[in-house]
């Protein structure tokens, strides 16, 4: 039997995750990996059957906010506590730090090129600022959009021509276009909501975006060209982010505050990693 589009489940038990859960990503092997399992500071594995267990403890004092992965399968990081993007070793699960710069208030959300550059959004939360980072592929951070709200959720388009960011407090998503060295230019709003606050992004092949409303409890589908095609609604109020996954990468897993777990549900195409994954 077909499973139906937009019907979220819970998907992990409730609790196995802290408050702390944020934006999770899949490997192309379909594994899931998600922040702040069982305590702070932590990455769990969620097997596609839904099961848990620890994957990394963090050095003492970072705690992680969002998980990506590189094209070659390397995981990232991004430690809001200690200012840095952590690489982990796919063979041994240790992690050391690729890029730090004290003056970052926090790497909060990573989207990642096809090349490998990483972009990490940088809020402010004492006076709902913000602004974007761009880590080079030796690691050099650079503040690459200044001047902005409280910049949370990160995503490159399918075609790596276009990076956006959205602010929570603001509710307005922007769109950049990425030149060949990484600079963003061309800063333009796509959306902005009316009500309720903005958290994690990822984007389809068709370049839709799937951006989570926080204490809303739905998952907003907004075209490229800004419009919301649809809300699906889930069992918490409080999604934090998300990720495409599953054999097809057509399964989309929220990460939810409130029960502290994984939902999931099915959407009609693939999200952009996955395509990536076949690639290499």
């Amino acid at each position: 039997m077909t499973e139906p589009l937009y019907v979220s489940k819970p998907f992990t038990p409730a609790h196995s995750f802290t408050d702390g859960i944020e934006s999770p990503a899949c490997d192309k092997k379909g594994m899931l990996y998600v922040v702040n399992f069982a305590r702070q500071g932590t990455i769990g594995r969620v097997t596609p059957a839904g099961e848990c267990s620890l994957y990394i403890q963090l050095p003492a004092g970072s705690i992680p906010n969002a998980v990506r992965f590189r094209r070659d399968g390397t995981m990232l990081i991004a430690d809001y506590t200690g200012h840095n993007i952590y690489q982990v070793d796919p063979k041994t699960h240790k992690a050391s730090v690729f890029a730090h710069d004290a003056t970052m208030t926090q790497p909060n959300d990573l989207a990642v090129t096809t090349s490998g550059l990483i972009f990490a959004s940088n809020p402010k939360w004492a006076d709902d600022t913000g602004s974007v980072w761009r880590a080079d592929l030796n690691g050099k951070l650079t503040c690459a959009a200044p001047d902005m709200g409280t910049t949370n959720g990160i995503e490159v388009s399918p075609d790596d021509k276009t990076l956006y960011v959205n602010e929570s407090i603001q509710r307005r998503i922007w769109a950049f276009d990425i030149a060949p060295n990484g600079d963003l230019t061309n800063k333009r709003l796509l959306i902005e909501f009316s009500d309720f606050g903005l958290d994690g992004m990822r984007v389809d092949v068709d370049g839709n975006l799937y951006v989570t409303r926080f204490r809303k409890g739905v998952i907003a589908k907004v075209s490229p060209t800004g419009e919301v095609l649809l809300e699906i609604k889930l069992n918490g109020e409080r999604p934090s982010g998300l990720c495409f996954g599953g054999p097809d990468g057509c399964i989309i897993y929220v990460a939810e505050v409130e029960h502290g777990r994984i939902e999931a549900f099915r959407v009609e195409q693939p999200g952009r990693e996955w395509r990536l994954w076949q690639s290499v």
